[in-house]
This record gives structure tokens, sequence and C-alpha cells, in this order.
């Protein structure tokens, strides 16, 4: 017998659109709510667009780059155009009858289409109403549009990024997009709560750029506490916690430790590395010890972490001399039994196809794509005992629902849903129909 998920009977209507307010909705999915996106197809989501990369022997479109794939797992959907009142009727129609509503637009868009909060709690009084506008609904700049690598800048992340003495090097994926995306499910968990216990919705104002502010505490409290300025002449252009002449006092990236950074493993290529951190003398001993001894590791200017930090350097290539001569997963083996914290760095392809223990916790689900064949999604990165989340199926072809959720869940008739195609309230009047459309509509 399944198990109950733990938002089985909530239903999310999702306006969202590239990563942070559809990823929100997916992990809303995830724990088992029904999510109907709403799209439209002269207005595609960015991620439908071919400018991602399609898997080889794939077909180009709007239903086959991966990264939407992923994003938009566990959804179903249907196109409607909300520029019509017959569109907007039937929008309000489905909010009528679901639970919360999730968008990431500039703060006037929705209200621009007539779907602000408080035309909506109008029709639903306990709808739950989330807005993840990169600079919220309030303030001076409210209605400025942004994207996660902005909002990053904006935040301060970018400026704590790089090597010293060089420009700001910035993130390579737009992490504020899945720590705003997280953030947006939180929150809508936490409006339900209060729902729950009081019968009131409310409506959820969320920045994504504010959320970056929330990465960056330790340069807020080195400012705040210490008096001193975000700056980058302590990092150093690998993964040590104290560059060489840093002042130890106040180090605020963290406990001061030597070694502790990434090695060349064998091979040689490009993601052949691991990372080694030793946070204590005994570490460090039992690291010299799986090295078997070398007569360089014992001299005592390395027993110390005040001498390991004066000669890190010549630490860091004593030990990337042991590191070249072994594979980084048999490395990582060797260290652990040992109790040395090591790692190998995974790439893509070693997370999803060579990491045993992502295996074993299911990290990546396999499901029928119906563009991109088998195809492997993350799933959920935890485990609930008694009400467990999983993703439980590809995202949807756009417009793939419509049928099934206009007639089967508004009570629209056959008649008027083909009628919807013909003036261009369920599909652009001059805009070729996927073949899925034309076979659901016979």
């Amino acid at each position: 017998m399944a198990l109950p998920r733990p938002l089985e009977g909530i239903r999310v209507v999702d306006f969202t659109w590239v990563r942070a307010g559809p990823w929100a909705a997916r992990w809303l999915g995830t724990f088992g709510a029904e999510v109907i996106k709403v799209e439209w197809p002269e207005n595609m989501d960015m991620l439908r667009q071919n400018r991602f990369t399609v898997p080889k022997g794939v077909e180009p479109g709007p239903n086959s780059t991966g990264q939407f794939a992923d994003t938009n797992a566990t959804k179903r959907g249907i196109t409607v155009n909300v520029r019509t009142p017959k569109g907007l009727e039937l929008l309000k129609q489905l909010i009528s009858v679901s639970d919360v509503v999730i968008e990431n637009f500039s703060s006037r868009i929705m209200e621009k289409w007539g779907l602000g909060y408080g035309e909506l709690r109008k029709i639903r009084p306990d709808i739950v109403y989330v807005s993840m506008a990169g600079f919220g609904h309030t303030g001076r700049h409210h209605y400025y549009g942004t994207m996660g690598p902005a909002a990053a800048a904006l935040s301060g992340l970018t400026f704590l990024s790089g090597l010293p003495g060089e420009q700001p090097a910035g993130w390579g994926w737009s992490y504020l997009d899945d720590t705003g995306g997280m953030y947006g499910a939180m929150c809508a968990l936490s409006a339900l709560r209060h729902r729950n216990a009081t019968g009131k919705g409310q409506h959820v104002d969320l920045s994504q750029m504010i959320t970056g502010i929330t990465l960056t505490g330790s340069a807020f409290l080195d400012r705040t506490v210490n008096g001193r300025e975000s700056r980058r002449e302590g990092y150093p252009p690998g993964n040590r916690t104290v560059w060489p002449g840093a002042p130890l006092a106040h180090n605020y990236r963290g406990p001061t430790a030597v070694p502790h950074n990434s090695y060349r493993t064998k091979g040689g290529e490009y993601n052949d590395w691991c990372v080694i951190a030793c946070f204590s003398d005994a570490e460090w001993r039992k690291l010299a010890g799986v090295m078997g001894t070398p007569t360089w590791a014992a001299a005592s200017k390395f027993g110390t972490l005040e001498g390991r930090i004066e000669h890190q350097e010549e630490l860091d290539q004593g030990i990337e001399k042991w590191t070249v001569t072994l594979e980084k997963y048999e490395l990582t083996t060797l260290c652990q039994n040992a109790g040395v914290r090591a790692m190998p760095v995974q790439s893509s392809e070693d997370r999803v196809e060579h990491d045993a223990q992502l295996r074993a916790r299911d990290m990546y689900v396999p499901l029928d794509h119906p563009m991109l064949g088998p195809w492997k999604f993350q799933n959920a990165p935890f485990k609930l005992s008694k009400s467990p989340a999983v993703v439980s199926g590809p995202p949807p072809n756009i417009g793939h629902h419509n049928r099934e959720i206009l007639e089967d869940l508004l009570g629209e008739s056959h008649e008027d849903v083909l009628a919807g195609y013909e003036d261009g309230t369920l599909w652009p009047k001059e805009m070729p129909k996927f073949k899925y459309v034309e076979e659901a509509l016979k």
C-alpha cells in the first residue's frame, strides 16, 4: 500500500517561468501537490526555447529541452491566453478550486492581467498567493526586472567570488534560482500551515535578490563585528581556508585547517581531482599514515597548524605527488577508512552515473519522457519515513492536459474546448498545433 504524501489534496496553479519559481512549484509537486503549469505558446518559458542543449537524436522543440524537463517534473500543463476575457475567466475558475497560486514575474505583471492577490482573494478568500519577484513587491525598486546572476551581483555574492587581486568572477550556475526556489516552497508550506490553523490565506512576498543576502552572512558579520569590509585578499585559487600572509584573527571563512585544498588525482584530466581537509594535528597524522608516512611529511615543521600554514605551499605540493598516483574514488575510500575527510570532485556525469551513495538514496529517478525517452530526474535529497517525497512523473508537453483539466476538473464541454482552440483562447490561431494536441481534440 502506497504511503500518503504530505501535500496530497493540495492544488497549485503555477504561473512561473525560467528556474526559481518553477523550482519552488516542483518541490510542492514532489511533496504530492497537484501542480498545474499555465503557459502560452507565443510567450514560451525561456527554458523551452532551443537555446539550451537538446540530447542527440531527439527532435529539437519546446518539449525536448532537458533543463525545462527537470525543472518542471511532476506537473501537468495547460495553455490559456490570459489576455482574453474568456481565458481570464477560465483561469479564475481554476483558481477558485485551487489552494496555491505561485508566480515569479516582476511585481506589476499579475496585477496588469487582473490576477493580483487582491483580485484573487475575492474569488478564493483562503488562497495562498506566493510571489517571487526579483525585488519583491515593496520598496522603490519593486518593479525592476532581474535574473539569477544579476540578483547574485546585487546581493554581494559576485563580489565575494574570484581570485585575489582579480575582478569578481561570479558563480557559474545561477544558484539564487535554486535558493529562491527552495525558499519559495518553504514559504508556501508555512502559509498552508497558517491556513490550516486559522482558515485564512495570505500573500507571500519573496524577493529573490534578498535570498542572496542570506548567503553572505560571514562577510556581513566580518563587517558588523570586526569592522572590516568585504574583500577577497584571503581567497586562494583553490580550497584553502587561509592564504599565506593573511591574518588569522577573526578568520571569517570558518575554522582554519591545513591541509584544506583540491588536489590532482590519477589521470590528470579536467575532472581528476579530490578534496582533502584535516581539521586537527591528529587528522594530519592520519593522512600522513595513509600516504605511507613519507619522510617529508614527518618533518617537525608540519607537526603543528602554525607550521603547516607557514609551509602550506610545500605541504600541498607534497600531498599532490601522492594523490596523482591514485584514482579519485580509490583515494577517497583509503582516506575515509583511515578517518581522513576526503572526497572526489564530481562532474554531472559522475554524480548521475558513478556515485554509489546517490544511487543508493535514489537521488536520480528514471522516468519515461514523451520526447526524451528514458531520462533521469533529480529526486528529493531527503527521506521522509511516513510521507515520502518523490518525483512521480515527467514535465508536461505544452498544453498537454488542456482537455483533462478543462473538461474533467472545470466542467467545460468538449464543444467549449474546441471553440477555445478556434478563437485563440487555448492556442494561438496562426500557430500549428502539435500532434498530441490534434490527437487530444479528436
